[in-house]
């Protein structure tokens, strides 16, 4: 390979990583708000489901996850959230 294939390799690799960090906090995320719709505490679900959004509105325009990805993911917890009496 030459040097700029190289070069593209290591970039590659960082962005990889990040890529994969930020996807990870945000599903991470998710399934906080999904035990706490599950234990049926909703103080707790409303701010996973805040802080849920937040990571994925990030991810978005870090171009990690597509805006429709995110837009349906937020939509989803928000009707579930709405479920909850």
């Amino acid at each position: 390979m030459n040097r700029s294939a190289d070069k593209r390799d290591r970039e590659n690799v960082v962005r990889r990583l990040r890529n994969r960090e930020t996807k990870s906090e945000f599903r991470t995320a998710i399934k906080a708000f999904d035990a706490a719709c599950a234990a049926g505490d909703k103080v707790e679900a409303e701010k996973a489901m805040k802080l849920a959004a937040k990571l994925m509105d990030s991810a978005v325009n870090k171009g990690v996850v597509h805006h429709n990805t995110a837009d349906r993911k937020k939509s989803r917890m928000a009707l579930k959230f709405n479920t909850l009496a």
